[in-house]
């Protein structure tokens, strides 16, 4: 018991060293899960890195890559132009809109399949001076919602865990649970970062089109195609630009809009065949590589439009991937030293069955916003069990409330769907803002989870 305990120590000392001397706690925290792992739990340096999360750092790379080729060539401008149009002036409706979407597309499957939507919401946030935070919050929680639809992973692995533990659980029930919980975090959301947000110098009552035009007016002094602004996130790059293609957001004297190119055309094609690809492949059955299959249909578009590679390699965010991959390693040392084990049976050994249902969805969401939601599912479902037996804990209610928890704190950075919002998020100096707050949000739903899930959903189910 005394190393699980110095290893969470350590842990906690990392980030609190990282954030003091501000320096990035993703490179401590793969020298500290080496040292830790080689030192204290007995694993060879291979099998230690052999927990850095290659399948996250493909994910992320390819999808920032795939969207960053589609910004170059103009075609997320173009999209996001058309829907804005289409919208007119109910900017409000943003968010809610993408929420609706990612909890449709996270509902056939894999949750981690709408991801490719969070580079286009990320991008008409900032054209329509939307805080990013609450795109981010809307795109997050429409994910955690539909990814407990029962066609989808988490609503899978939830009921057939809890099914095997002998535990009865409707999956409509469970998503239900899920879809209110989360609908209520969106409307938090709308309360905290509800207002539009001034972009730069632009005045609030500029329109799309002249912002546009503005856009290209700087972009255009800058000489050139434009792609080095592009690459080093100055000049037209913090609104989305387009190196190289910014003559194409002017529209023509008769103020109709430019249309799509051959090759934006071709874009937005692949965009569709990504988002099919891997809803198809996933209700088949299959666990498509979504990071895979963006580079697929990224070096398509780069081999069109080779120019446009080296700029979408650019926006590959490494330091965010560092991020993650440092700390879901350590995270993978705990696991092997038994600390997670070690949390778990702490919570089921407590003799007042309410505390023990709330420490357990504590862990749910603390070790959930490092690592695997899929594998912290898996682990701590079972837990429910001696709760459910001893304390009269409706086991419908104790399962929801564990998933609930383990999946509204994915926002996070330090997980794949934060850290996709953080790299993907457009202005460059919005970043460590959105990393920030992202954290405070995700990380106190670790505590804000567990009190509302007990309060709201277990404590009425027992009165019932």
């Amino acid at each position: 018991m005394a190393l699980q305990i110095a290893a969470l120590g350590i842990c906690v000392a990392v980030f609190a060293l990282a954030a003091y001397r501000s320096v990035h706690v993703g490179i401590l925290m793969l020298v500290a899960a080496s040292a830790v792992g080689v030192g204290l739990a007995d694993m060879p340096v291979k099998e230690v890195l052999g927990g850095f999360p290659i399948d996250l750092v493909v994910l992320l790379a390819g999808v920032t890559f795939f969207f960053g080729v589609a910004q170059a060539n103009g075609t997320v401008d173009k999209l996001i132009d058309s829907a804005l149009r289409r919208l007119g002036e109910r900017t409000s409706a943003l968010p809610l809109a993408f929420f609706g979407m990612t909890t449709a597309i996270g509902s056939m499957g894999n949750p981690g399949a709408a991801l490719v939507m969070v580079p286009i919401g990320m991008n008409i946030a900032k054209k329509k001076n939307l805080d990013p935070m609450l795109m981010a919050l809307a795109m997050g929680t429409g994910i955690s919602a539909g990814g407990f639809a029962p066609t989808s992973l988490f609503g899978i692995v939830t009921y057939g865990t809890a099914r095997e533990a002998g535990i009865s659980l409707s999956p409509m029930l469970l998503f239900v649970v899920a879809l209110v919980f989360n609908l209520l975090l969106l409307a938090v959301a709308y309360l905290i970062f509800g207002r539009s947000r001034a972009r730069h110098s632009l005045p609030s009552q500029l329109t799309v089109q002249h912002a546009h035009e503005l856009e290209f007016a700087t972009v255009g002094t800058s000489g050139g195609d434009g792609a080095d602004s592009e690459v080093t996130g100055s000049g037209g790059a913090g609104t989305g630009g387009t190196g190289g293609t910014a003559p194409e957001h002017l529209r023509r004297d008769d103020g109709r809009p430019v249309g799509f190119s051959i090759l934006q055309k071709i874009t937005v094609a692949s965009m569709a065949a990504l988002v099919g690809t891997v809803v198809i492949t996933a209700a088949l059955g299959a666990n498509p590589n979504v990071g895979l299959i963006a580079f697929a249909f990224g070096a398509v578009l780069a081999l069109l439009d080779p120019k446009s590679c080296n700029i979408g390699i650019s926006k590959i965010d490494w330091s965010t991937i560092l991020l993650v991959g440092g700390i879901i390693t350590y995270v993978g040392v705990l696991e092997h030293l038994g600390a997670v084990d070690l949390l778990g049976d702490f919570a089921a050994s407590m003799s007042v069955p309410l505390i023990a249902a709330f420490v357990v969805c504590v862990i749910a969401g603390l070790v959930s916003a490092f690592a695997s939601t899929t594998g912290m599912l898996a682990a701590l479902v079972p837990l429910a069990i001696p709760l459910v037996a001893a304390g009269g804990i409706p086991g419908w209610a104790m399962i929801c409330a564990i998933g609930v928890c383990a999946s509204i704190v994915d926002v996070s950075p330090f997980s794949t769907v934060g850290a996709t919002m953080v790299a993907t998020t457009p202005d460059e100096s919005e970043r460590p803002r959105v990393t920030r707050l992202l954290m405070r949000w995700g990380l106190s739903m670790v505590v804000i989870g567990p009190v509302a899930m007990v309060i709201g959903l277990i404590v009425p189910s027992m009165i019932m």
